[in-house]
This record gives structure tokens, sequence and C-alpha cells, in this order.
């Protein structure tokens, strides 16, 4: 379908003009965005610096609390009554706590972990000997501050800050404690302004929080997000980008609370990016949408002055241009020729126009006497091969006549024996001379002979080993002990053993499981071919046997093929009388193959002096036989050979006669040649059908034409069987013990 003119198009004059325009804006355009980029920077910039100084200034306060803690932990642990009796120490303790607001308790724990006094009266005993925070003052015999505690006693958010007891002998016999109310150890925040979404954070050293505005309650314990801590516990440098949990962008400051003698506590505040970068965004907003102004006025004008300059005569040529495109070669521009540019262009596009119609009548002419004369050599050939094989079928019918009435006669035996080859040799010469015919057609011929299908697993799957072996495939050929016998062209079933195999091999993975196994089905012999491969979807499996179907149709797929094999191996599967079928459990699942080909019954190989028909015709008693074929010296010999088997035949040279000799006769068995005077045999065929007695009489199709074509018109007009002149009379005997009653 056309595109609208109007429509604009990358490859059109006026969208070039308008390109142009778009070129001289560019520059202006990543000015402005570099700009813009230079100004983002320069604010993160500034707001970095601005806050590393003050999250160093949020440290330095929480340091400067926690060393207030300290200095009066020392002086507690220098006061005697604190070892003195319980009394003394408690009210001791009270004291201090009076004195203190922003902590909730002080304590003293003995080396055995008891709480021995405490500010805050204990309803039961307590013992803190598993705080690592108790053990380390004891250890290191210095300052600790413990990680985010819930505390015991007072069952509130803390911190505790601990220092050892000492005797005049420098021994530790106890630890002082003081625990700092979370809620207190960052007021000096509330002075500080922070942009909203910001955040400030206290994690102690195993990334609980011990301090975070807003709503510190909700969060005091609480781990912060594993990227955020990996932060803190980093180099703290430079500030970093971070998303939090609440899919928030910030930038991040880090300081750490005092040295690492006072406590192992970070901080943390974190701006969203969007504030930081909210000012230099909005005008950069601004000087964009300025330029993009700018730019759309540009382009309209160069739009509406290229359409009256340009566009309209050029969109005539494409007009034309496409007309000559779908076949329209009588098609002209009308534009006069002049010297401006679009103008020799019109007369150009016209002159090729003629030119192209005076080639096209050419073309076409030559294509139409290509055609005929491609009609004339099919026809040909056909025409030739049915007009050598007429004279060879009685040929080859009375050696086989001669054979059987001088059995005993070895002279003659040899002489039909020479017969028969010459005839097959002459039959075999003129399927040499319709091979053209049949690979442009997908043809094939077949040289049959009684086969064992094992030696044709054999020799296919020796073809195929190198690749088995070159893709490490594990073969399993599973065959029975005894013969199994097919009459078929061992190079043909060769070819479709091999087809399949090398299908299973290229659809199978490196090192998958390809399995054969040959068993006998009633009255055929079944191949499956089975795999571990890539299997194939329902879709697929319906159209495997078609030309040029694949399982990928990629191109890097170094081993895909044109898709011919699996459809070659049905029809020559066909040819042999049997069957192919695929099924799939889906992609991924595997695949199998299964042939079925006719069993050869071993029995049918009798003794050269008795005739195979003469065998079948006394076991199944005598038919009643039509011969209809307009070669008399073919039809004579046939119904001899028939008669001396013990048959009943009537032969008949024409079509009309042989409706009336049926209508008389009501044969069993019609054997009709298709090539006949007044009508040929298909229609003679579906004639005879109608008659009263023949509907389930055997109609076998005796001819010359060999093309696929003619056999798919003989099966239409309801021929049961198809044989090539010269008729095989082991394929004839099979077909009329067939035909034989029940």
């Amino acid at each position: 379908m056309n595109k609208s003119p109007g429509r604009f198009r990358l490859n059109s004059l006026r969208s070039r003009l308008m390109l142009l325009v778009l070129l001289a804006i560019t520059p202006i355009a990543i000015v402005t965005v570099l700009g813009g980029l230079r100004e983002r920077e320069a604010a993160i910039r500034a707001s970095e610096e601005n806050l590393k100084r003050l999250t160093a200034l949020a440290a330095a306060n929480e340091a400067q609390s926690i060393d207030r803690a300290r200095q009066i932990l020392v002086d507690l642990a220098s006061v005697p009554d604190l070892m003195g009796n319980t009394a003394d120490c408690n009210a001791l303790l009270v004291n201090v706590l009076d004195r203190n607001e922003l902590y909730v308790n002080f304590g003293l724990i003995q080396l055995n972990g008891d709480v021995s006094c405490s500010a805050v009266p204990m309803l039961h005993p307590v013992n803190l000997g598993d705080r690592p925070h108790f053990k380390r003052a004891i250890a290191e015999r210095r300052f600790i501050a413990s990680d985010y505690i819930f505390g015991r006693v007072i069952r509130r958010h803390t911190i505790n800050l601990t220092y050892p007891v000492t005797d005049r002998d420098g021994q530790v016999v106890a630890v002082v404690f003081a625990a700092m109310d979370l809620a207190g150890l960052d007021t000096f925040v509330n002075d500080i302004s922070l942009p909203a979404g910001s955040i400030l954070e206290t994690a102690d050293a195993s990334g609980k929080l011990i301090s975070r505005r807003p709503d510190p309650e909700r969060w005091f314990g609480k781990r912060v997000p594993a990227t955020l801590f990996a932060a803190m516990r980093g180099p703290h440098d430079k500030a970093r980008v971070i998303q939090g949990e609440d899919g928030v962008e910030r930038l991040h400051a880090f300081a750490r609370v005092g040295p690492p003698t006072l406590s192992d506590y970070t901080v943390t505040i974190g701006v969203p990016t969007e504030t930081i970068t909210r000012v230099a965004r909005e005008a950069q907003l601004m000087s964009l949408l300025g330029l993009g102004l700018t730019t759309i006025l540009a382009l309209l004008a160069a739009w509406l002055a290229g359409d009256k300059l340009i566009v309209r005569r050029v969109r005539t040529l494409m007009t034309v241009a496409r007309r000559i495109a779908a076949g329209e070669l009588d098609a002209r521009t009308g534009i006069g020729s002049n010297s401006e540019e679009i103008g020799r262009l019109a007369a150009a596009l016209d002159e090729m126009a003629e030119h192209l119609q005076q080639k096209e009548a050419q073309r076409s002419l030559a294509e139409r006497e290509l055609r005929a004369a491609d009609q004339r050599k099919d026809e040909f050939l056909a025409m030739l091969a049915h007009e050598l094989r007429n004279p060879l079928a009685p040929i080859s019918t009375g050696a086989h006549l001669l054979k059987l009435l001088h059995s005993d006669n070895a002279q003659i035996t040899q002489t039909c024996a020479i017969i028969a080859r010459q005839v097959e040799h002459m039959t075999s010469l003129v399927d040499d001379l319709l091979d053209v015919s049949r690979v442009t057609r997908g043809l094939v011929t077949l040289s049959t002979q009684i086969l064992d299908l094992r030696k044709v697993v054999d020799d296919a799957a020796e073809q195929i080993r190198p690749m088995m072996l070159a893709r490490r495939h594990k073969v399993v050929l599973d065959m029975p002990p005894e013969p199994a016998s097919v009459k078929g062209d061992h190079k043909r079933l060769v070819q479709v053993v091999a087809n399949l195999l090398g299908n299973a091999t290229k659809y199978t993975p490196e090192g998958g499981h390809i399995t054969l196994q040959l068993t006998l089905e009633g009255d055929a012999w079944v191949i499956d071919v089975k795999d571990d491969g890539i299997g194939m979807d329902a879709r697929l499996v319906e159209r495997v046997f078609d030309l040029f179907t694949q399982a990928e149709r990629t191109p890097d797929r170094s081993q895909g093929g044109l898709g011919l094999g699996l459809a070659l191996a049905r029809s020559l599967v066909e040819l042999h009388g049997g069957s192919v079928g695929a099924m799939s459990a889906g992609p991924g699942m595997g695949s199998t193959f299964t042939v079925r080909l006719p069993r050869f019954a071993q029995e049918n190989l009798a003794s050269p002096a008795v005739s195979p028909l003469g065998a079948s015709a006394s076991a199944v008693g005598q038919l009643r036989i039509l011969v209809v074929d307009d070669n008399l010296d073919a039809a004579h010999t046939l119904s001899l050979f028939l008669r001396a088997s013990g048959h009943r035949v009537e032969v008949v040279y024409g079509a009309l006669d042989a409706i009336d000799v049926a209508t008389v006769f009501t044969p069993q068995v019609c054997l009709l040649d298709i090539g006949l005077p007044e009508i040929d045999g298909n229609e003679l065929a579906r004639r005879l059908r109608r008659l009263p007695g023949m509907e389930g009489a055997t109609l076998i199709a005796a001819t010359g034409y060999g093309r696929q074509q003619d056999r798919e018109q003989a099966t239409q007009a309801g021929f049961d069987h198809y044989l090539v002149k010269p008729i095989n009379t082991v394929q004839l005997s099979d077909l009329l013990a067939q035909a034989g009653p029940d």
C-alpha cells in the first residue's frame, strides 16, 4: 500500500532540506546539552562538599557525646564507694543518673557478669556476661562502646558504654557501664536543616541502626541495606550515589564517629540526587525548550518551502515510478523536458519506461516460447517412453510364456532368460532417457530385487558413520537374527535409511543417542529411527516430509541442507509400496521416524520351472480377466500367458468394445491400457466402475506412461494398481492373488 503523499520520509528531497536545518542547529543543541551536564556536575560537586562537611560535623557531635560518657565512666571507676556495699553503690549511681539526662542507667558488672548495682532498680538478677562489649572491656582494659542493645533491665533502645575498674595492683575487678538512650544520641540534628527526603543514619559495627532521622524510633536496631553498609565500611574519601530501599537515589557522605579507640560507629547523610540537580535540570529544560521551539519553526519553514519548490514535482515522478514497478509500463510523467534537473530526470524516466515496455514484450514472447518448448519436451519424453515400452511389453510377456510352456527345454529357457535380460536392459535405457525430466520434477528410478533390509541398514550406517563419530553420538542398531526380505532398489533404500540417520545426526546434540530398530509387524517390515535431539512441534510434524521443510531456517545453520532429504525419502518409500511417518512429543523431546515396507514372502521364490503366476492362479482359482490394449501383440501375448496360468481371459482392442464385453462378461480383474483410441483408459475405468457388478472389480493400469502425474490421474479415475510396461509378472502374480476370492 502506498504511503500518504504528505507523510515525512527520511529519504525524500524535502526531508533532506529539513536535515540541513537540523545539521545547522545540532551544534547549538550539543552546546546546550553539554552546558546542562556541566551545571549538573558542578551542582553535584558543590553538594558533595557540603554533604561531607555536614556529615563530619554530625560524626563529631556524636563522638563528643560518647567521649563525655567515657569521661563520666573514668571518674566513676575512681570513686571508692563504687566497690563498697550495694546500697552505697546504688545511691552513687542514682546520683550520677540524675545529673546526666541523656542516660537511662548506670551500673556495675562483676567479673562473672552479674550486675551488682544499678541506678535503675532490678526486679530480678541480671547477668551481662554474654555481652561482647563487657568481654572486650576486660580483655582490652579500655573504654568500649557497644553495638545496638535492647536493655534487659530498662527495656529501652540503648548503647552500652563500658570501662574497666581496676584495683591498686592494676587488676580488673569489675566493669562500670552507662546505658545511653538512642533517642538522645543525635539531638543536635534537630538544629540541622536537611532537604526533604534526606536521611541521617548512624550504624554500629554490625550494621544495626543506633541513630536515624527522620522517624528514629521505627528504625532502631534494624540493619542498613547491604549496599549502604558496604559503603560505610569502605573508604570515606568521596560521596557515593546509592539507591535506598524506598527506590530513591541519594548522594551519601560518610564519617567515622571518633577514632577507633572511641567507637566503631559510622555516620552517613544522604540527600536525594533529584533535589541536588533540580535547579540545574530546570535551567537545562528551559534551554532545551527554547531550542526545540526554534528547531520546529525552522523545520516548518523548510517543509513548506520544499513542498512548493521540489516535492510536488518529485511526487509525480515517484507515482510514475511506482506504476512502472507495478507493471504499468505505458505510464509517463507528463513533465516537459528542460534544462533543470527534475525535468531531465522526468525525461530519463519516460525513456526508461519505453525501453522496459519493449523488453517486456520481448521477454513475454520468449517466456511463452520457452514454456511451450518445455511442455513439448515433457510430452515428447512421456510419449517416447510409452512408445518404447509398448513393444517391450509383448516381448517380455512372450519370453515368460515360452519359459512357462517349455520349462523342460534348456535351450528355450536360456533364450527366454536372454530375452528377459535384454528387455530389462532396454527398460533401463528408457528410464535413463527419462531421468532428465524426472530430476527436474522430483522423480527417481528404481532397480528392484530381493533384498535383506539388514544389509541395507548396515550400508546406510556405514555412510553416516563419519558424521556420527564426529558428533560423538551413541548409536544402537537393533535388528532381527533372521533375514528381513523385501523387494526393492538396494541403492535407493540405502539412500532412504541414510537420509533418516543423517537427519537424526544433524538435529541431535553432541553425545546424544540414536536408535534404529528393525521389526516385523504383520506383513510389513518396520524401521524406527529414534533420537533424543531437538524434537518438533505439532505444526512441523505435519509438514516435515514436504519439500524444503526444515526444523530451523536461520542462515547460521551449517548442516540444515535444503530440506530435500525427508521429502526424497518419502517419495522413494512410496515407490516401494511403503509408507513413512514421524512423531515427536515436542521441542527438546526427540523425534521418531518410521518406515514401513511390504514383506517379501519367501514362498514366492518358486522353482524356475514353475510360473509364479501359475502357482498363484492355482492357489486362488480361476479369475475372469478382461485385457484391453490397442497394441495387438501386447494384448495377445498377455492373454496367452494368463490363459496358460488357468484364468478365463477376454481380449478387447478398443474402449467402447470393452464396455460392451464387460456388461456381459462381468470380469473380476481388468488390465487396461491408458493410451486407447476413442476414449482413454482413465475414462474407461470410470465407466466400468458404474456398470452393475463391477463396483468391487480390481482395475489395473498396464501402460507405457510412467510419470507421477499419470499415476495420480489413474488413482483419481478409480484404478487400484498401476503397472508400467513391460509388466513384471511376479508383481502381476501378487496382484492377481490379492484379487482372488477370500
